[in-house]
């Protein structure tokens, strides 16, 4: 009751409070529909019970705040639902839509008992903050920026945002470095907070210190095991998406399992799970290594051939500078025959020729003078002389010719084509032409110009 104080009526604390109790109490007898940001949800453990702080913001400012409770069984029920619907548990700094009362206690004064949190409000909030997020990017421009960077040739230097602990990490790690081929990658790690509300602005800080070092990199990878679309909201906030939109180098993510894919994951270069991504780049080197083993075993086999089939045409030279040899010293060898022999008729005709004339002339002297015959004798002596003359040059001639000749034929002789480095292979006493007849084990003989090698089969390829 009231009293009366100096001539004022005065209420005690606890008579205002019980007033204010009872009006609100009238007032407000219905549970209703709230819409808020829960910046914290304070359980308690040893109780189960949940002292929410439930604000609104408005273009940054902080427009209302006020305190709430949840009771244990309350709370059991909803995060129940959460994590079937969401994936996650209830948790800080999500929107949320709940059903509540007003409450005013006189000694906890004015608070919100939470009765019901709808889980598909919060996720239609997420994916609102998303498409947000999305939209501005692309009127930027630089939504598609990290895509349209060409990845390496050999992406083998990584920049790794994870954690040590997470599954997806040393599931990455076990793919890239125990693959089957041996490709040796380099790899460093720059601890992240890869959940929660500063997860975003820790991610952001590893890239900022990976700039800084983006010479000794070929790509980013982000790292994180599976997850449900609460735990990764952080991968739709703007400042994370723009950092990794305009980064400098590809950046991968292998952000788990999510049903939905975030805006990072999208503005990423490629977008896979942990070990997808770690198969994705040892295929890489795949595209890099088979084509160069092909060509490799392609140069190996032309090489091959060509030098099979210079030999056979080396083989085949021999055989026909051989033949020629053999036919062209045939040639001069009649040739020089059919001289001696027309040399010696024309020796034989000329000598008897002359023999006649002599006798003429010796039945000529026995008529005339002896001084006529001394004349006609010196004039036979200079004929005889230069006939002489005439056949000692026809004889250098035809001797420098057959030098010549022989000359042609010592070139074409086998020996002196071995001496140019060829060598010719025989197999049981016969050149080898071609290696049908071979098998392994088989003994060879190659002849060189300075002596043999005698060779057993190892191998035959054709």
């Amino acid at each position: 009751m009231s009293e009366i104080i100096n001539d004022r009526k005065v209420f005690s604390l606890l008579e205002v409070t019980k007033s204010i109790e009872k009006t609100i109490s009238k007032r407000y007898n219905n549970s209703f529909w709230v819409k808020a940001e829960m910046t914290k949800l304070n359980y308690y453990k040893h109780s189960g019970h949940c002292y929410p702080d439930l604000v609104e913001k408005r273009g940054g400012k902080l427009v209302a705040q006020i305190r709430a409770n949840i009771w244990s069984n309350d709370y059991q029920r909803v995060n129940k639902r959460f994590q079937d619907i969401l994936k996650e548990p209830l948790k800080d700094g999500i929107n949320i839509l709940f059903n509540a009362r007003i409450n005013f206690n006189s000694v906890y004064g004015l608070s919100l008992h939470l009765i019901d949190i709808d889980p598909s409000y919060t996720l239609g909030e997420l994916e609102r903050e998303k498409q947000e997020t999305i939209n501005r990017l692309k009127k930027e421009g630089i939504f598609e920026n990290n895509k349209k960077l060409k990845l390496p040739i050999l992406p083998k230097r990584i920049a790794l945002i994870s954690v040590e602990t997470s599954k997806g990490y040393s599931d990455f790690l076990n793919v890239i470095d125990k693959n089957d081929w041996g490709y040796r990658f380099f790899h460093m790690l720059f601890p992240s907070l890869l959940q929660g509300d500063k997860a975003a602005d820790s991610i952001i800080n590893r890239l900022k210190r990976i700039k800084k070092v983006i010479h000794h990199f070929d790509v980013v990878a982000i790292i994180r095991g599976g997850g449900g679309d609460v735990g990764l909201a952080c991968y739709n906030t703007y400042e994370l998406a723009k950092e990794i939109a305009l980064f400098p180098i590809p950046v991968l993510t292998g952000i788990g399992h999510a049903t939905n894919e975030t805006v990072v994951e999208m503005a990423a270069h490629n977008n896979i799970t942990p070990t997808k991504l770690a198969e994705f780049l040892i295929q890489q080197f795949h595209n890099f290594a088979v084509p160069l083993k092909e060509h490799e075993k392609s140069l190996i086999e032309n090489s091959l051939t060509l030098i099979d089939k210079n030999n056979k045409k080396l083989y085949e030279n021999i055989k026909y500078f051989r033949l020629v040899s053999l036919r062209l010293f045939d040639v001069f060898k009649q040739s020089l025959k059919n001289t001696t022999y027309n040399f010696r008729q024309l020796t034989f005709s000329f000598i008897s020729k002359y023999r006649e004339k002599v006798v003429g002339i010796k039945s000529d002297l026995r008529n005339h003078s002896q001084h006529l015959l001394t004349k006609q004798q010196s004039e036979i002596n200079n004929n005889l002389n230069l006939f002489l003359m005439h056949l000692r040059q026809f004889i250098t001639q035809k001797e420098n010719d057959l030098n010549g000749i022989n000359e042609k034929v010592s070139l074409l002789n086998p020996d002196n084509v071995l001496k140019r480095g060829y060598s010719i292979t025989y197999y049981q006493g016969k050149s080898l032409k071609n290696i049908d007849l071979l098998k392994k084990a088989d003994k060879i003989i190659t002849k060189l110009f300075a002596g043999k090698i005698e060779s057993i089969i190892e191998s035959i390829e054709k």
